[in-house]
């Protein structure tokens, strides 16, 4: 076991200490489930991470400053194996500051208690970081001036797998106009070794709850995944 990996396992299990954590199970046991919770514990430092917020600052670099109430920048585990990427911020996402609080939020939530990870487990974001007006889609001089801040988010990160929440994310990240409904549910090799997983975003599944079924069969993947990566 190298160095940085003893390092980084260490800083899990203290980000793990302050989420409420106080007993992981030995190898073979069951592990206890953990109720999912709307908090959001200290995370251990990622000074890689802080930079790039304070870089974004209280961003005016397009309009949509504005119209919001409050910049969403991201929250949860700044060492997650696992990100998801949604499109932008919702009304209660503006409201509080925190990314996927709304509707669409506690069906998130559903989706990852089912595959025994919480929030507080995983990284989440948006392509923007500020709601554009009635939850209108993303203008491409929007995506121009956050991306690159996403970006670097994900530099920061070091995530294994980032699931692509939607057609918005999906095609801002791949550069390619691709349909959810073709490519959801698979794997796709990326940047800096870290691979893209497509599926539906919640919203849409409010709208179209018959989705659901395929939508958790995505999230089935992905702990698949996850078992193996670990």
């Amino acid at each position: 076991m190298t160095k940085e990996t003893i390092r980084r396992l260490k800083l899990y299990l203290e980000y793990l200490r302050h989420a409420g954590v106080e007993y992981l199970p030995r190898i073979g046991e069951r592990a206890p489930q953990f109720p999912i919770t709307e908090t959001h514990p200290t995370s251990p430092e990622n000074s890689e991470l802080e930079a790039v917020r304070r870089e974004l600052g209280e961003c005016k670099r397009c309009p949509l400053w504005k119209v919001r109430n409050h910049l969403v920048f991201g929250e949860g585990n700044p060492w997650a194996t696992l990100m998801f990427v949604g499109e932008a911020p919702g009304r209660e996402e503006d409201l509080q500051g925190r990314p996927f609080v709304g509707q669409a939020g506690k069906l998130l939530d559903q989706f990852l208690h089912a595959i025994e990870l919480s929030r507080e487990e995983v990284y989440i974001a948006n392509i923007l970081k500020c709601r554009p007006p009635g939850n209108r889609t993303p203008q491409p001089q929007e995506v121009e001036q956050c991306y690159p801040f996403l970006l670097k988010q994900i530099q920061a990160i070091k995530p294994k797998l980032i699931c692509c929440l939607g057609g918005v994310a999906a095609q801002t990240l791949t550069g390619q106009k691709v349909a959810i409904t073709r490519l959801r549910g698979q794997f796709i090799p990326w940047r800096w070794g870290i691979e893209l997983f497509l599926t539906f975003h919640p919203a849409y599944l409010l709208r179209n709850p018959n989705q659901k079924k395929g939508a958790m069969q995505d999230f089935m993947k992905l702990r698949e995944k996850l078992r193996g990566l670990a």
